[in-house]
């Protein structure tokens, strides 16, 4: 039971294991439904879908399980366990109970912390020197299931929310197959979490890519490399010729010298090195590309020759 990539990398390894161990077989795959998308709105079929699709393996894309059909055409696969990754939809109790081994879903987190939908990004914009994975048996409530199995992964000061995304889908592939093995062999021990403990990763919203220049640079930083690739970093431009703001997104950029005296927090500070300064709280932010509203992205030396002498004094606000 998946839907995005992440859940797409987890059953490409779950594959994998079935073939090279001859231990099992995915008997059915649950994908969300096919959603609208893009300026046609036609709908697309989810990644797992796409996958699932390609290995020859039945598609089930109820909207919810709150009609016993819906329980009842999961319960006739007769499965020995759900696995989940990333689906997007609350499992009742009665999903929960239909395979013999319940459900085991791959988190991407090291809980209790950062029980919920976001959090890979959740824990790049609090500044964690590490994220992970957790295999647990999943329970009613929202992640709150005992754990099977659990792995750090140190962050980098360099890594996206993409970045992270793809080394933790290839790790929670890898565990949840190891989870596999230590099923069939009857040495799980689960362990339960201490709720006291635990810190919740709500959905991401649109408006949490709005970067705030009077913060110190590393909390800049910390929100662009969070919000790559979605919903992506953006500031908005104050410009002579325009009645509003130009709203500008970003790519993450890197952290430069101490901000000088003479500027101020959102001030733009023009190209140095291929890359646009930004003053910050404290320091410099320093970006490469940059792409304003209904254009096309462009390096630093672009975006300052097309919009930055349209201000007698630019200022990126928030």
């Amino acid at each position: 039971m998946g839907t995005p990539d992440f859940a797409s990398e987890v059953l490409r390894h779950v594959l994998d294991w079935c073939r090279e161990t001859g231990h099992g077989e995915v008997v059915g795959v649950y994908s969300q439904p096919d959603r609208p998308c893009g300026r046609g709105r036609a709908c697309k079929p989810t990644p797992v879908k796409v996958l699932a699709l390609e290995e020859g393996l039945p598609v089930y894309q109820p909207e919810n399980f709150k009609t016993p059909e819906a329980v009842e055409e999961l319960r006739a696969l007769d499965a020995d366990v759900l696995l989940v990754a990333a689906y997007g939809l609350i499992l009742p109790r009665a999903v929960l109970d239909s395979a013999r081994h319940g459900a085991i879903n791959v988190h991407a987190s090291l809980l209790p912390k950062y029980r919920g939908a976001a959090p890979i990004q959740r824990a790049l914009l609090e500044g964690n020197p590490a994220t992970g994975v957790t295999i647990m048996q999943m329970a009613e409530g929202m992640d709150t299931g005992d754990m099977l199995l659990q792995r750090a992964l140190a962050i980098s000061y360099t890594d996206t929310a993409a970045d992270l995304h793809d080394q933790l889908a290839d790790m929670g592939g890898r565990m949840l197959c190891e989870t596999l093995d230590m099923l069939r062999d009857g040495t799980l021990a689960p362990i339960p979490q201490d709720d006291a403990l635990a810190t919740y990763a709500p959905k991401l919203s649109k408006d949490e890519g709005l970067l705030d220049f009077s913060r110190p640079a590393e909390e800049v930083d910390r929100r662009a490399r969070a919000m790559h690739p979605w919903p992506g970093a953006y500031f908005h431009l104050d410009m002579d010729d325009r009645d509003k703001p130009l709203r500008v997104s970003i790519q993450p950029g890197e952290i430069g010298d101490m901000r000088s005296d003479d500027s101020e927090p959102g001030q733009v500070l023009g190209v140095c090195g291929g890359r646009l300064e930004i003053a910050c709280g404290d320091r410099v932010y320093r970006v490469a590309r940059l792409t304003p509203r209904g254009k096309k992205s462009m390096d630093a030396e672009a975006f300052a020759c097309g919009y930055l002498g349209r201000c007698q004094q630019a200022r990126a606000c928030s």
